[in-house]
């Protein structure tokens, strides 16, 4: 792996971590426009760490024409907009949601990169696929960050309530019995 994709690669994690906080913004509209704002950032970084020039007008119609109609997050954002529950499940929705999208974009410009690409020779109709395929990805990326974020507000506590927190995590199917016992692990380790 190169250098600059392996710096790249470390950019897309975080940015991933911010949008999925931008996702949680509870007012509709307001959590996309801070999901772009994070994205135009991580393509501005990534952009910077290849030697080419951004454009902060080019990456925001890049990561439209890639991401599509936005009709997953509009899903999301409807959901928001029902009182006290709505804001919980469409922010978690969207938290992924946006994390996904922000893994996707940001692994099809390091991948334009790799391969010679500039921002100017960019087709976002040749890396639509690709995306698709990352956005899957992404999915899991985003809740792999959850849980180690889970997992780092559950470190903080004592130690047995730890644990009761993971295993009631483990009973309701939220972690498996695998990422249960790793997790003990580093808890007991960590006494």
């Amino acid at each position: 792996m190169s250098e600059l994709k392996e710096k790249s690669e470390r950019v897309v994690k975080l940015h991933v971590a911010w949008s999925m906080g931008a996702g949680l913004i509870p007012v509709p509209i307001i959590d996309m426009i801070a999901v772009t704002a994070v994205q135009v950032d991580m393509l501005r970084q990534i952009s910077t760490i290849y030697g080419h020039n951004f454009s902060e007008s080019a990456g925001k119609s890049f990561i439209s024409a890639l991401s599509g109609t936005y009709l997953a997050r509009l899903g999301a954002q409807a959901i928001k907009a029902i009182p006290g529950i709505g804001s919980l499940i469409g922010g978690i929705s969207m938290a992924v949601l946006s994390g996904a999208s922000t893994y996707a974009i940001g692994m099809v410009f390091i991948k334009h990169f790799e391969t010679g690409g500039n921002l100017f020779n960019f087709n976002p109709d040749s890396f639509k696929q690709f995306y698709k395929d990352q956005f899957e990805k992404g999915k899991k990326v985003a809740a792999d960050i959850k849980k180690e974020e889970d997992v780092k507000k559950t470190a903080q506590k004592d130690p047995i309530a730890k644990i009761k927190e993971l295993s009631d995590l483990r009973d309701r199917g939220i972690i498996s019995d695998e990422e249960f016992q790793r997790m003990k692990e580093k808890i007991m380790q960590s006494v």
